[in-house]
């Protein structure tokens, strides 16, 4: 996956230009961030001009300030001549066994109801049984071979679009949830990619994709019909405290909770055929 800076093999002359990147991209002047950091405005300056290299350290206070992803992190680190320190292993690498096997119990706990560990690209890579099952009463999941995407899952038309009874409401959410949900509030260029994507379905409209105005619910529903009856659901959305690794900083678990009694009674009965038919 790429950097979200615009090279992930700068040069060490191209320090300045990436903090400074990163410096506007939070909206901090130099005088800020010298604050935050305790070193003096001339300082940050002499780093952004080239005039003078940082410290190793002094470098990761001024990404920790500036709330720079792990991955971006290493992108400073060699482009001012350090090795990076953030392993970019795969999420099922061997030292993520801690990490996923934590996520295998959050996900089997979360039974009967639906929920899935996704990268920063909404692509699935861990889920419960329940998941497939709760898609499969209305989709043939076969048809949508792994890796498979929940944004384009959701946006599809042979996917679920049709089963969503809110569904404009929920692509609107959706695309303020690719910002919102972005590591470190950055739209990258997959990301962007993403967005066109999904843009290119059928009557999704360009202007979804400006911040909207808050709603008065305290979750947007997000609803299925299923044989005449409207099921509503809401999720959760857990990432991994304090990551250490950019594979546990990228991963997101999402669960999703009934948002009433009828449809969590349903949905259990639902599911419980399901299974059983898939036993016959």
């Amino acid at each position: 996956m790429k950097s979200s800076t615009p090279n992930a093999k700068l040069p060490a002359s191209d320090l300045g230009v990436l903090l400074r990147h990163w410096r506007d991209r939070r909206g901090r002047s130099q005088f800020d961030l010298s604050l935050d950091i305790g070193v003096s405005q001339r300082h940050i300056s002499f780093i952004e001009s080239g005039r003078s290299v940082p410290g190793r350290q002094i470098l990761m206070d001024i990404a920790q300030a500036l709330d720079v992803p792990l991955r971006d992190r290493n992108t400073l680190l060699l482009a001012a001549g350090y090795a990076p320190i953030y392993s970019d292993a795969a999420w099922d690498a061997l030292e993520m066994n801690s990490v996923t096997r934590a996520l295998d119990r959050m996900l089997r706990q979360h039974e009967p109801f639906p929920a899935l560990v996704m990268d920063r690209y909404w692509n699935v890579l861990m889920t419960n049984e329940s998941t497939p099952r709760f898609f499969n009463c209305f989709i043939d999941m076969a048809a949508h071979p792994k890796p498979r995407n929940m944004l384009h899952l959701i946006f599809d038309p042979n996917g679920m679009r049709p089963f969503v009874a809110n569904w404009e409401q929920v692509a609107q959410g959706l695309f303020e949830r690719v910002f919102r949900e972005s590591v470190g509030r950055v739209i990258d260029e997959k990301t962007r990619a993403l967005q066109a994507a999904l843009l290119a379905y059928p009557d999704v409209k360009t202007e979804w994709t400006a911040p909207q105005a808050s709603s008065a619910l305290p979750v947007i529903p997000l609803s299925f019909v299923k044989d005449g009856r409207v099921l509503n659901y809401f999720s959760m959305v857990t990432t991994v405290g304090t990551p250490q690794t950019i594979a546990a900083q990228e991963l997101r678990i999402e669960c999703m909770f009934p948002a009433d009694d009828a449809t969590e009674t349903h949905h259990v009965a639902m599911l419980g055929r399901a299974a059983g038919s898939s036993t016959a």
